[in-house]
């Protein structure tokens, strides 16, 4: 899970908000062209075009917004530019675009598995600065809770909830973890350190690298052998 930085709302968004009065309130059910697109594409710059909990490439036609509270628990937030992100539709690297409503009916991760699920406890947010470090991952690419008692609870039952030990994606983390090994033969600590750290921006066109927090975290661990062993 990669740390979310928002932006600023689009000020269209705000300007739609700002329009309330008597005999007309702001709803959900009312949010569409050209307020909701705009915003659509604001999240998924704050990401840096990642999926908000698995860290797949998203664009605007293989993601929908998602609520971090839930409209069904959190009405108030349903608006509120704080509680929304980009999911992808869970279905792994295997989306066929062409299918909404079977993509939906097969979701088995992200925002589509989480549902209406949230608990301030439990869910471990991308909004928070530290949200990487309760996941560590495994050569292998599957994602555990770090060992901190702390942490472990609710690192657990977010990796349930979101379901991110998904065979699927499981699998493509596995083949971005695989595929940076040939380039740490013959590195330094030093300079396994700085690679993680050249993980963690995003390139010219403001994006990250796919599952750039599983890489990091890998990278971490390597350039540590006492954090792996």
């Amino acid at each position: 899970m990669k740390y979310i930085e928002k932006g600023e709302e689009p000020e269209s968004f705000t300007a739609w908000k700002a329009l309330e009065n008597e005999n007309w309130k702001p709803h959900w059910d009312d949010f569409r062209s050209p307020q909701k697109p705009k915003v659509h594409e604001a999240l998924i710059r704050d990401q840096g075009y990642l999926c908000c909990y698995c860290g797949l490439r998203i664009d605007k036609n293989n993601s929908h917004i998602e609520h971090l509270k839930p409209r069904a628990h959190y009405p108030p937030l349903a608006l509120d530019y704080s509680n929304l992100l980009a999911s992808c539709p869970g279905e792994g690297d295997d989306q066929n675009r062409d299918q909404s409503q079977e993509l939906r009916a097969q979701a088995e991760h992200c925002g589509p598995w989480k549902k209406d699920w949230y608990q301030p406890d439990l869910m471990v947010s991308p909004l928070m600065e530290n949200c990487a470090d309760y996941f560590v991952y495994t050569g292998f690419g599957e994602i555990l809770p770090t060992d901190s008692p702390a942490m472990k609870t609710a690192a657990s039952q977010t990796i349930k909830r979101l379901g991110l030990n998904n065979a699927k994606l499981e699998a493509s983390r596995r083949s971005a973890l695989q595929a940076i090994l040939p380039v740490l033969e013959g590195l330094s600590t030093d300079e396994i350190q700085k690679l993680a750290q050249a993980y963690s921006q995003k390139d010219a066109d403001g994006k990250y690298v796919r599952f750039c927090a599983a890489i990091i975290s890998f990278l971490e661990r390597y350039s540590t052998p006492e954090a792996s062993a």
